[in-house]
Protein backbone atom coordinates (compact mmCIF):
# COMPACT_ATOMS: atom_id res chain seq x y z
CA UNK A 1 0.00 0.00 0.00
CA UNK A 2 1.24 3.52 -1.00
CA UNK A 3 1.44 5.42 2.46
CA UNK A 4 2.29 9.24 3.31
CA UNK A 5 3.53 10.50 6.06
CA UNK A 6 3.47 14.24 6.60
CA UNK A 7 5.80 15.47 9.59
CA UNK A 8 8.96 14.64 9.52
CA UNK A 9 10.14 15.20 13.07
CA UNK A 10 10.45 12.45 15.72
CA UNK A 11 7.55 10.89 15.72
CA UNK A 12 6.91 11.18 11.81
CA UNK A 13 10.03 9.69 11.15
CA UNK A 14 9.92 6.72 13.56
CA UNK A 15 6.09 6.05 11.97
CA UNK A 16 7.39 6.36 8.91
CA UNK A 17 9.95 3.38 9.81
CA UNK A 18 7.34 1.33 11.42
CA UNK A 19 4.96 1.14 7.92
CA UNK A 20 8.34 0.81 5.67
CA UNK A 21 8.53 -2.31 7.31
CA UNK A 22 4.98 -3.62 6.73
CA UNK A 23 5.83 -4.09 3.19
CA UNK A 24 4.01 -0.58 2.29
CA UNK A 25 5.82 1.70 0.06
CA UNK A 26 5.86 4.98 2.22
CA UNK A 27 7.02 8.55 1.15
CA UNK A 28 8.50 10.83 3.88
CA UNK A 29 7.08 14.42 3.92
CA UNK A 30 8.55 17.95 5.77
CA UNK A 31 8.03 21.22 5.22
CA UNK A 32 11.95 22.27 5.32
CA UNK A 33 13.53 21.37 1.77
CA UNK A 34 16.66 21.56 4.00
CA UNK A 35 15.97 19.22 6.70
CA UNK A 36 14.50 17.08 3.57
CA UNK A 37 18.05 17.06 1.60
CA UNK A 38 19.52 15.99 4.55
CA UNK A 39 17.59 12.84 5.18
CA UNK A 40 17.68 12.06 1.45
CA UNK A 41 21.26 12.58 1.48
CA UNK A 42 22.66 10.61 4.49
CA UNK A 43 19.58 9.13 5.77
CA UNK A 44 19.72 10.68 9.72
CA UNK A 45 17.30 13.05 10.76
CA UNK A 46 19.34 16.05 11.67
CA UNK A 47 16.90 17.23 14.96
CA UNK A 48 17.32 13.42 16.53
CA UNK A 49 20.59 12.15 14.91
CA UNK A 50 21.05 10.20 17.43
CA UNK A 51 18.03 7.41 16.67
CA UNK A 52 16.76 8.51 13.78
CA UNK A 53 18.14 6.74 10.85
CA UNK A 54 15.47 6.78 8.09
CA UNK A 55 14.84 3.30 6.79
CA UNK A 56 16.60 3.12 3.08
CA UNK A 57 13.13 2.03 1.56
CA UNK A 58 11.15 5.00 2.90
CA UNK A 59 11.42 7.94 -0.05
CA UNK A 60 11.57 11.85 1.39
CA UNK A 61 9.55 14.72 -0.31
CA UNK A 62 9.40 18.34 -0.08
CA UNK A 63 6.89 18.97 -2.72
CA UNK A 64 3.58 18.15 -0.65
CA UNK A 65 1.85 17.62 -3.44
CA UNK A 66 3.69 15.21 -4.89
CA UNK A 67 3.86 13.68 -1.90
CA UNK A 68 0.71 13.17 -1.68
CA UNK A 69 0.57 12.10 -5.42
CA UNK A 70 -1.17 8.32 -5.67
CA UNK A 71 -1.55 8.04 -2.15
CA UNK A 72 -3.22 5.68 -0.70
CA UNK A 73 -3.81 6.54 2.79
CA UNK A 74 -2.01 9.60 4.80
CA UNK A 75 -0.62 10.11 8.02
CA UNK A 76 -0.53 13.70 9.31
CA UNK A 77 2.86 14.20 12.11
CA UNK A 78 2.95 17.84 11.96
CA UNK A 79 3.02 20.40 14.99
CA UNK A 80 -0.53 21.13 15.81
CA UNK A 81 -0.22 24.77 15.02
CA UNK A 82 0.25 23.79 11.85
CA UNK A 83 -2.83 21.30 11.15
CA UNK A 84 -4.99 24.33 9.72
CA UNK A 85 -2.80 25.04 7.10
CA UNK A 86 -2.28 21.52 6.10
CA UNK A 87 -6.01 20.73 5.90
CA UNK A 88 -6.81 23.75 3.82
CA UNK A 89 -4.23 22.77 1.19
CA UNK A 90 -4.85 19.08 1.09
CA UNK A 91 -8.63 20.03 0.88
CA UNK A 92 -7.83 21.13 -2.47
CA UNK A 93 -5.42 18.87 -3.36
CA UNK A 94 -6.47 15.39 -2.35
CA UNK A 95 -8.79 13.96 -5.85
CA UNK A 96 -9.52 11.06 -3.54
CA UNK A 97 -11.62 10.24 -0.23
CA UNK A 98 -8.04 8.21 1.14
CA UNK A 99 -7.88 7.85 5.30
CA UNK A 100 -6.35 10.07 6.67
CA UNK A 101 -4.46 9.22 10.64
CA UNK A 102 -3.59 11.94 12.80
CA UNK A 103 -0.92 11.29 15.28
CA UNK A 104 -0.70 14.78 16.25
CA UNK A 105 -1.74 16.00 19.73
CA UNK A 106 -3.50 19.34 20.44
CA UNK A 107 -6.30 21.45 20.48
CA UNK A 108 -6.67 24.44 18.65
CA UNK A 109 -7.41 27.46 20.46
CA UNK A 110 -9.79 29.61 18.56
CA UNK A 111 -12.51 26.60 18.23
CA UNK A 112 -11.92 24.54 20.87
CA UNK A 113 -11.56 21.82 18.09
CA UNK A 114 -9.34 18.22 18.16
CA UNK A 115 -6.60 17.93 15.12
CA UNK A 116 -9.17 15.37 13.14
CA UNK A 117 -11.74 18.10 14.07
CA UNK A 118 -9.95 20.99 12.57
CA UNK A 119 -9.04 18.26 9.44
CA UNK A 120 -12.96 17.88 8.97
CA UNK A 121 -13.64 21.70 9.94
CA UNK A 122 -12.14 22.78 6.95
CA UNK A 123 -13.61 20.62 4.85
CA UNK A 124 -11.92 17.37 3.86
CA UNK A 125 -14.54 14.67 2.74
CA UNK A 126 -12.02 12.02 3.58
CA UNK A 127 -12.74 9.88 6.90
CA UNK A 128 -10.48 10.36 9.71
CA UNK A 129 -8.73 8.21 12.76
CA UNK A 130 -6.62 9.47 15.32
CA UNK A 131 -3.85 7.37 16.81
CA UNK A 132 -2.50 8.18 20.52
CA UNK A 133 -1.21 6.07 23.37
CA UNK A 134 1.55 5.62 25.94
CA UNK A 135 4.50 5.92 22.85
CA UNK A 136 7.83 7.23 23.24
CA UNK A 137 9.37 8.08 19.76
CA UNK A 138 12.66 6.38 20.62
CA UNK A 139 11.41 2.97 22.58
CA UNK A 140 8.97 2.57 19.20
CA UNK A 141 12.38 3.01 17.09
CA UNK A 142 14.24 0.69 18.86
CA UNK A 143 11.32 -2.32 18.22
CA UNK A 144 10.55 -2.02 22.27
CA UNK A 145 7.14 -3.27 22.77
CA UNK A 146 4.27 -0.86 22.43
CA UNK A 147 0.36 -0.47 22.60
CA UNK A 148 -1.71 2.04 20.73
CA UNK A 149 -5.25 2.72 20.26
CA UNK A 150 -6.32 3.92 16.88
CA UNK A 151 -10.01 5.58 16.93
CA UNK A 152 -12.43 6.92 14.50
CA UNK A 153 -15.97 8.07 14.17
CA UNK A 154 -16.02 4.99 11.22
CA UNK A 155 -15.46 1.42 12.55
CA UNK A 156 -14.04 0.34 8.97
CA UNK A 157 -11.57 3.26 9.00
CA UNK A 158 -10.37 2.25 12.58
CA UNK A 159 -10.06 -1.44 11.80
CA UNK A 160 -7.93 -0.20 8.11
CA UNK A 161 -5.62 1.86 10.80
CA UNK A 162 -5.44 -0.98 12.98
CA UNK A 163 -4.30 -3.59 10.47
CA UNK A 164 -2.18 -0.87 9.23
CA UNK A 165 0.06 -0.08 11.95
CA UNK A 166 -0.17 -3.45 14.05
CA UNK A 167 3.01 -5.27 14.48
CA UNK A 168 4.39 -7.91 16.82
CA UNK A 169 6.29 -4.90 18.85
CA UNK A 170 3.42 -2.39 17.98
CA UNK A 171 -0.05 -3.69 19.44
CA UNK A 172 -2.74 -1.62 18.03
CA UNK A 173 -6.38 -1.39 19.73
CA UNK A 174 -9.18 -0.10 17.91
CA UNK A 175 -11.92 2.28 19.31
CA UNK A 176 -14.62 4.42 18.00
CA UNK A 177 -14.60 6.99 20.34
CA UNK A 178 -12.43 9.28 18.34
CA UNK A 179 -13.10 12.48 20.52
CA UNK A 180 -11.84 10.53 23.71
CA UNK A 181 -8.73 8.89 22.34
CA UNK A 182 -7.86 13.23 21.26
CA UNK A 183 -8.45 14.94 24.28
CA UNK A 184 -6.78 12.44 26.31
CA UNK A 185 -3.56 12.37 24.37
CA UNK A 186 -3.85 16.16 24.32
CA UNK A 187 -4.51 17.13 27.58
CA UNK A 188 -2.18 14.45 29.56
CA UNK A 189 0.63 16.86 27.81
CA UNK A 190 -0.59 20.01 29.95
CA UNK A 191 -0.44 17.66 33.07
CA UNK A 192 3.23 16.34 32.02
CA UNK A 193 4.77 20.37 32.36
CA UNK A 194 3.08 20.18 35.77
CA UNK A 195 4.87 16.87 36.82
CA UNK A 196 8.24 18.18 35.46
CA UNK A 197 7.70 21.49 37.99
CA UNK A 198 6.84 18.60 40.71
CA UNK A 199 10.64 17.21 39.23
CA UNK A 200 12.48 20.39 39.39
CA UNK A 201 11.12 21.71 42.83
CA UNK A 202 12.64 18.33 44.19
CA UNK A 203 9.45 16.25 44.75
CA UNK A 204 8.98 12.93 45.02
CA UNK A 205 6.80 9.92 43.56
CA UNK A 206 4.48 10.41 46.26
CA UNK A 207 3.61 13.87 44.69
CA UNK A 208 3.50 12.68 41.28
CA UNK A 209 1.37 9.64 41.98
CA UNK A 210 -0.92 11.87 43.66
CA UNK A 211 -1.07 14.48 40.66
CA UNK A 212 -1.41 12.14 37.68
CA UNK A 213 -4.32 10.13 39.76
CA UNK A 214 -6.17 13.86 40.40
CA UNK A 215 -5.03 14.73 36.76
CA UNK A 216 -7.11 11.78 35.03
CA UNK A 217 -9.89 12.63 36.86
CA UNK A 218 -9.94 16.31 35.85
CA UNK A 219 -9.21 15.26 32.19
CA UNK A 220 -11.87 12.62 32.06
CA UNK A 221 -14.62 15.34 33.63
CA UNK A 222 -13.73 17.59 31.07
CA UNK A 223 -13.37 15.09 27.94
CA UNK A 224 -16.67 13.67 28.95
CA UNK A 225 -18.57 17.38 29.34
CA UNK A 226 -17.22 17.19 25.55
CA UNK A 227 -19.09 14.05 24.68
CA UNK A 228 -16.38 11.72 24.87
CA UNK A 229 -16.62 8.42 26.60
CA UNK A 230 -15.77 8.10 30.39
CA UNK A 231 -14.02 4.69 29.70
CA UNK A 232 -11.50 5.78 27.20
CA UNK A 233 -9.93 7.68 29.72
CA UNK A 234 -8.96 4.64 31.41
CA UNK A 235 -7.17 3.40 28.61
CA UNK A 236 -4.08 3.84 26.74
CA UNK A 237 -4.80 7.27 25.71
CA UNK A 238 -6.10 8.25 29.16
CA UNK A 239 -4.40 6.83 31.91
CA UNK A 240 -1.61 5.36 30.04
CA UNK A 241 -0.01 7.76 27.76
CA UNK A 242 -0.91 10.29 30.98
CA UNK A 243 1.48 7.87 33.12
CA UNK A 244 4.42 7.48 30.61
CA UNK A 245 4.45 11.02 29.47
CA UNK A 246 4.62 12.39 33.82
CA UNK A 247 7.42 10.13 34.40
CA UNK A 248 9.60 9.20 31.60
CA UNK A 249 12.85 11.05 31.13
CA UNK A 250 12.32 11.46 27.29
CA UNK A 251 8.79 13.37 27.63
CA UNK A 252 9.53 16.78 26.19
CA UNK A 253 6.56 18.59 28.18
CA UNK A 254 7.99 16.93 31.32
CA UNK A 255 11.50 18.39 30.75
CA UNK A 256 10.04 22.01 30.01
CA UNK A 257 8.24 21.39 33.00
CA UNK A 258 11.27 20.57 35.25
CA UNK A 259 13.29 23.78 34.06
CA UNK A 260 10.10 25.63 35.25
CA UNK A 261 10.08 24.23 38.10
CA UNK A 262 14.09 25.16 39.15
CA UNK A 263 13.04 28.49 38.18
CA UNK A 264 13.84 29.16 34.37
CA UNK A 265 11.30 31.61 32.74
CA UNK A 266 9.28 30.37 30.46
CA UNK A 267 10.84 32.22 27.32
CA UNK A 268 13.87 30.89 28.18
CA UNK A 269 13.09 27.56 28.22
CA UNK A 270 10.75 27.36 25.08
CA UNK A 271 13.80 29.65 23.28
CA UNK A 272 16.10 26.61 24.11
CA UNK A 273 13.98 23.91 23.19
CA UNK A 274 14.50 22.14 19.63
CA UNK A 275 11.57 20.36 19.42
CA UNK A 276 7.93 20.92 20.11
CA UNK A 277 6.22 20.73 23.38
CA UNK A 278 2.57 20.27 22.73
CA UNK A 279 1.31 21.21 26.55
CA UNK A 280 2.77 24.87 26.12
CA UNK A 281 -0.13 25.83 23.32
CA UNK A 282 -2.66 23.06 24.76
CA UNK A 283 -2.61 24.39 27.81
CA UNK A 284 -4.57 27.80 26.67
CA UNK A 285 -6.68 25.51 25.06
CA UNK A 286 -7.72 23.52 27.40
CA UNK A 287 -7.72 26.15 29.99
CA UNK A 288 -10.67 27.88 27.76
CA UNK A 289 -12.06 25.07 26.76
CA UNK A 290 -12.97 24.30 30.56
CA UNK A 291 -14.11 27.37 31.10
CA UNK A 292 -16.56 27.07 28.37
CA UNK A 293 -17.54 23.40 29.43
CA UNK A 294 -18.12 25.58 33.02
CA UNK A 295 -15.69 22.41 34.24
CA UNK A 296 -13.46 22.67 37.11
CA UNK A 297 -9.79 21.77 36.03
CA UNK A 298 -7.33 23.18 38.98
CA UNK A 299 -4.41 21.28 37.67
CA UNK A 300 -4.85 22.56 34.20
CA UNK A 301 -6.00 26.08 35.67
CA UNK A 302 -2.48 26.12 37.77
CA UNK A 303 -0.38 25.16 34.66
CA UNK A 304 -2.05 27.73 32.27
CA UNK A 305 -1.23 30.60 34.91
CA UNK A 306 2.42 29.46 35.30
CA UNK A 307 2.85 29.37 31.54
CA UNK A 308 0.75 32.38 30.46
CA UNK A 309 0.26 35.00 33.66
CA UNK A 310 3.50 34.65 35.17
CA UNK A 311 2.90 32.79 38.11
CA UNK A 312 5.68 31.69 40.35
CA UNK A 313 5.55 27.77 40.39
CA UNK A 314 5.66 27.84 44.06
CA UNK A 315 2.62 30.11 44.45
CA UNK A 316 1.04 27.72 42.43
CA UNK A 317 1.57 24.72 44.23
CA UNK A 318 0.16 26.23 47.28
CA UNK A 319 -2.76 26.87 45.16
CA UNK A 320 -3.43 23.23 44.40
CA UNK A 321 -2.63 22.13 48.26
CA UNK A 322 -4.39 25.08 49.72
CA UNK A 323 -7.83 23.55 48.15
CA UNK A 324 -10.51 22.57 50.48
CA UNK A 325 -10.61 18.51 51.79
CA UNK A 326 -13.21 16.84 49.73
CA UNK A 327 -14.49 13.38 49.46
CA UNK A 328 -12.88 11.25 46.51
CA UNK A 329 -15.56 9.75 44.12
CA UNK A 330 -18.97 10.10 43.72
CA UNK A 331 -19.54 11.70 46.88
CA UNK A 332 -17.06 14.42 45.71
CA UNK A 333 -19.34 15.28 43.06
CA UNK A 334 -22.25 16.49 45.01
Amino acid sequence: MQITVLGAGAWGTTLANLLSRGENRVRLWGHDPAHIKALGGNRINPACAAFRAVDPEVRVEWDLDMACQSSEGLVIAVPSKGMRSLAHHLASALTGSIPIVSVTKGIEFETGLTMCGVLLDAGLPNPVAALSGPTLAEEVFRGMPSAVVLASDCQLTALWGQALFHRPSFRVYASEDRLGVELGGALKNVIAIAAGVSDGLGFGDNSKAALVTRAIVEIRRLGVACGAHDETFSGLSGLGDLTVTCFSKLSRNRAMGERLGKGEPVDKVLGAMTSVAEGYPTARSAWQLARAKGINTPIIDEVYSMLYEGKDVKEALKSLVARDSKWEGEMGRV
